[in-house]
């Protein structure tokens, strides 16, 4: 089991986390986003490195991060597809 840490978000550091979009259990994919953070310009969301299934959230609305900061513990691995994209994976009949 690996965990997701907030990447390298330039000069800012202590930035609040305004909404946590995984909870344990969920699956996500590379560069899904996983979290949203607030700065005094902008919101920004911050993408899963690689795909995996969530095993435990280690933030909550209201903490604050900065780079390195921990997210959430994640197992790596394959990820069901789901809608448009297993479609187009089905091989033809």
């Amino acid at each position: 089991m690996q965990t997701l840490t907030i990447p390298d978000i330039g000069d800012y550091s202590q930035i609040p986390v305004i909404e946590v979009l995984i909870r344990a259990g969920d699956t996500v994919a590379a560069e899904q986003p996983v979290v949203t953070l607030e700065s005094d310009k902008a919101t920004m969301d911050v993408p899963s490195e690689r795909a995996g299934t969530i095993r435990e959230v280690l933030l909550k609305p209201g903490d604050l991060v900065s780079k390195g900061t921990p997210i959430a513990r994640i197992e790596f691995g394959k990820v069901p597809m789901t809608g448009a994209a297993a479609e187009v994976a089905k091989p033809f009949a």
